[in-house]
Formats: structure tokens, C-alpha cells, sequence
């Protein structure tokens, strides 16, 4: 019978992830006679090239935004908070407790860089006692599905997710949004803060940045994403942090500090100094209550381009 259907979603993604080789490969090996369809949020110039690559060339696109609708951003009240790394964890806490005294049906998503770290923060707001659970790629995806069924039915729920929640899903009446470190780019900033004021209804976003961090601000300047001031968090709260960061288990802390460690190393602007990757890697190995940076693999340090920098433990 042949390949009669070609379907690429979420195209502009595929590409961000480096795919365009295989999509190429796998259009060369398929019938030529055959329905194609492509489905994209944004319309890069790159997506346009495998249009005219993919498809024959009187294809239609079809724009499914009404004329004169605004972006879901532009309905979003965007902010963002500037503080030191090891205040970060405390404000997350003070930003959420806030937030649910403020909204009894509260329904909060909060964006972490990597699974692993999605991990460490799901396992500290639950020690906190929040009403938590988490989405990343290292769970099944029968596990995922059903959190992802449970959070889309429930309010009174904060989701701790990877981006494996910033596309393709549709949460009704998510209160807010919650970034916490760099976002690989502007168009991730975009998705994510996507998931709250849908339908025309009201959605509240909130980036927390590092101080080495805020230059992201400068590439999403034709945003209106405001400065937020620093909530004060009060001595007991601090201790109360503490005191959850040490019961979340060691296994996760160091699975998070290697995880923290790779996605800034990929960041060009944070990655390109080693030496001083390493010290921020090492103060949030701080902030998670570590007296010393766990150790690690020497492949996985060599794969990374980090030998022999001062201040790594390798195993």
C-alpha cells in the first residue's frame, strides 16, 4: 500500500530540536504521491523551507488566528522577579502561598529547566506541604497522561512540569504561571506563558531570573513583561525551606545539580565562561543545602567540554 498521509505537528519544535536532517531523510523515503499536512504555532523562515521541501507547490495554508485577535500573551499580566539563586526556592514558596491565599480555585503551572530539577522542586513544594505533582520525561507516559487528566479536571493543584507541558496541551483556567530560571529562548518564554489566559480569560505569568540571568529580558523586550518587586521572605519561612530541602532525598539533589549543570553549559551566553558555570552550578548545589558539589561521571563531565575545571567532583 505505500505511505498515503505525511503529518508533521508541532513543526517550528521539531526543528528547534535539531529534526530537519531526519525529516528530510524520512521525506526522500516515501511515495511522492501523498497527503501532507503540517501544523505550526509560529512560521520561522526554516519551517517555510520544509514547507517547499515536504509539500507539492500549490499547497494552502491555512491561518487558524482570526484577524484581529490578540496573542495569548497580550492578555497575560506578565511580571518578572530579579534575586540571588539562593533566594529562589524561598520565593517560589512565598510566590505560591501568596497566590492561593489570593485565589481559593488556584490552578498554577510552574516551568522548571530540566526534568530533573522538575523533580527536586515537585519533591520540595510537596515537603512544604503544597497540593503538587509533576510532569517530566523521565516518568511513563501513563503516568503523565493521568497527572495531565487529573490537573486539567482539577482546581486547588499546582503541576511542576518540563516543558513537556509547554505545547499541545490545553489546561482550562490556569491562574498562573510560574518560569523559574532561564527559558532556552523567547519562543519558550511565549508556550509556556501560553498556558494560562486561554479563551479570552485572564492569566497572570511570573519569570524568576538570577541576576546573570537577565538578559533574557533583552531578547523578549517587545514584550510587556513588567518588573515585579521581591517579596520579603520573613526567618521562618527561610528555615521552613531549609528545613523541607533536607528531606528531599540526596539520589535527586545530585540527579538536579548534573541536570542544572548540563542545561546551562548549552546556554551560549551562560555556558561560555567554564569557569564561571561551575561557581553558579556550585551555589545552586548550595542552595539545595549541600556543603560540597556532588560528584560527577567523567564521561558525562567530558561529554559536556568540563574536565578539569576547579571546582568539579568526578566520580
Amino acid at each position: 500500500m505505500g505511505v498515503k498521509a505525511l503529518v508533521l505537528d508541532e513543526a517550528d519544535h521539531l526543528l528547534d530540536m535539531g529534526f530537519r536532517k531526519d525529516i528530510e531523510k524520512i521525506i526522500a523515503a516515501i511515495p511522492k504521491q501523498r497527503q501532507t499536512l503540517m501544523f505550526s504555532a509560529t512560521i520561522p523562515d526554516e519551517v517555510r523551507q520544509v514547507c517547499h521541501i515536504a509539500m507539492k507547490r500549490d499547497f494552502e495554508y491555512i491561518n487558524t488566528v482570526q484577524e484581529g485577535s490578540e496573542d495569548t500573551h497580550s492578555q497575560v499580566r506578565q511580571m518578572h522577579l530579579v534575586a540571588p539563586l539562593d533566594k529562589h526556592f524561598p520565593l517560589l514558596y512565598v510566590i505560591l502561598k501568596e497566590h492561593i491565599a489570593d485565589d481559593v480555585d488556584y490552578k498554577v503551572l510552574v516551568f522548571c529547566t530540566t526534568a530533573m530539577v522538575t523533580r527536586l522542586i515537585a519533591d520540595l513544594l510537596g515537603e512544604l506541604n503544597l497540593n503538587v505533582r509533576e510532569i517530566h520525561s523521565r516518568k511513563p507516559q501513563s503516568y503523565r497522561t493521568r497527572v495531565s487528566d487529573e490537573f486539567q479536571k482539577s482546581k486547588g493543584l499546582i503541576l511542576v512540569t518540563s516543558d513537556v507541558s509547554a505545547r499541545g496541551v490545553d489546561y482550562p483556567d490556569v491562574t498562573l504561571v510560574v518560569q523559574v530560571g532561564l527559558p532556552a529562548d523567547r519562543e519558550q518564554y511565549i508556550h509556556r506563558l501560553g498556558r494560562t489566559g486561554r479563551r479570552g480569560k485572564e492569566g497572570q505569568g511570573i519569570l524568576l531570573l538570577a541576576p546573570w540571568e537577565e538578559f533574557f529580558l533583552a531578547t523578549a523586550k517587545d514584550l510587556p513583561i513588567g518588573k515585579a518587586p521581591v517579596p520579603s521572605v520573613d526567618p521562618d519561612t527561610k528555615k521552613k525551606v531549609e528545613r523541607a530541602l533536607s528531606n528531599v532525598e540526596m539520589k535527586n539533589k545530585e540527579a538536579a545539580y548534573q541536570a542544572w549543570l548540563g542545561y546551562y553549559n548549552s546556554n551560549k551566553k551562560v555556558g561560555k565562561d567554564k569557569y564561571r558555570l561551575v561557581e553558579l552550578a556550585n551555589e545552586f548545589s548550595r542552595c539545595m543545602g549541600l556543603d560540597s558539589p556532588p560528584a560527577i561521571p567523567k564521561l558525562v563531565l567530558g561529554k559536556m567540554g568540563l574536565k578539569n575545571i576547579p571546582g568539579l567532583r568526578s566520580k
